[in-house]
């Protein structure tokens, strides 16, 4: 007699995926098409710094240009988060709960990031330098996060991705990120210097302290 032993199929969900992806590719052209002129000088910040001295004014950080592509940018920072954490398994890509957690970080973070770094400007008299900086930094990163979203799709349907192409993509973003420390600086150098020692300050409290404390939060949690 032959005994049949069923085992139960396991159907990975990506349908939730899908529709973040189809989202931000749809937020990417309509972004496009209202601020057609702005976009075309935004895709060619990499060749040129025309948008950077155009939009340096720090009431486009509040604008609907920059809220929408940031959006996408995090919705795509949270995706490739994800993929890196399911690509050395410590996470579930087709997990959409865990996405859940982990873009919602990522706006707490954001945004607490931002409330305190107002409160610190406002005490040390200094908002409009921040805030100019802070677009700065929102632009390249956007621009970074844009170019980062059909990597997550192929990363996301493709499981056959190998770790060295992924730490080539993780290497790429961070010197990305230095190297947009360096612009910022040497853009605002002249009022960098003028206050100096509450930059410094600002940039201990607010660019490199939150970052180790998640580095060592991220470490010591999957040890």
């Amino acid at each position: 007699m032959i005994e049949n032993v069923l085992h139960p199929r396991i159907i990975e969900n990506k349908e939730w995926a899908t529709v973040l992806f189809v989202m931000s590719f749809a937020t990417i052209a309509l972004t496009k098409s209202v601020f057609e002129n702005r976009f075309s000088d935004f895709i060619n910040l990499i060749f040129s710094d025309k948008y950077t001295k155009v939009y340096r004014d720090s009431i486009h950080l509040k604008s609907g240009f920059t809220i929408s592509l940031f959006l996408v940018q995090v919705i795509s920072l949270a995706f490739f988060i994800q993929l890196s954490l399911s690509h050395f398994g410590y996470a579930s890509k087709t997990d959409w709960i865990q996405y859940i957690q982990i873009i919602t970080f990522l706006f707490f973070f954001i945004l607490s990031k931002f409330l305190i770094e107002k409160i610190i400007a406002t005490a040390f008299n200094m908002e409009e330098f921040v805030e100019q900086f802070n677009l700065q930094k929102v632009t390249y990163r956007t621009y970074v996060g844009l170019f980062l979203l059909p990597i997550n799709v192929i990363l996301f349907y493709n499981d056959s991705i190998s770790r060295s192409f992924l730490l080539v993509i993780i290497a790429f973003i961070l010197i990305i990120n230095i190297l947009i420390y360096i612009v910022s600086i040497k853009n605002y150098q002249n009022l960098i210097f003028s206050k100096l020692f509450y930059f410094i300050l600002y940039l201990c409290a607010l660019e490199i302290a939150p970052y180790y404390f998640m580095y060592y939060w991220f470490t010591k949690g999957i040890a």
